[in-house]
């Protein structure tokens, strides 16, 4: 995260392996501990937002960065040299219907994530700018 950021996002900007797969910086705040962290997210543009996915690679539960999101909405975000001040919030199912397939085929380890999740629906995450 050091590199990117000294490099204003230049280096470390794309999801790895795919060119296509861009990268940003969330900071969020612990739901239970109020400790400040950093997480790199692959995220797809949508207007004035950005969405991003909770998959944790398919695991069973829903990634730490995603229940931060829900206590704490109000955060930032660094695209390239850009830090954005944004508010978080869950896409309803018409909005996750639309922007899930722009993850797949941005990078298609997406689709599996979301079969190796079994019952989970992984969710896409708003990130508005305020």
């Amino acid at each position: 995260m050091r590199v990117y950021r000294w490099s204003r996002g230049r280096v470390g900007g794309n999801f790895t392996g795919y060119r296509e797969g861009k990268l940003l910086l969330l900071e969020h705040v612990g739901a239970r501990s109020g400790v400040t962290r950093t997480s790199p997210l692959m995220y797809v543009e949508d207007g004035a937002a950005v969405a991003v996915a909770a998959s944790k690679a398919g695991q069973p539960e829903h990634p730490g960065w995603y229940h931060n999101l829900i206590a704490h909405p109000d955060t930032t975000i660094q695209i390239g040299g850009e830090v954005r001040p944004v508010r978080a919030r869950v896409a309803n199912p018409a909005e996750r219907e639309r922007l899930w397939p722009r993850f797949v085929a941005t990078v298609p380890d997406f689709a599996f994530y979301q079969r190796h999740a079994g019952t989970r629906t992984i969710p896409v995450v708003l990130l508005e700018p305020r």
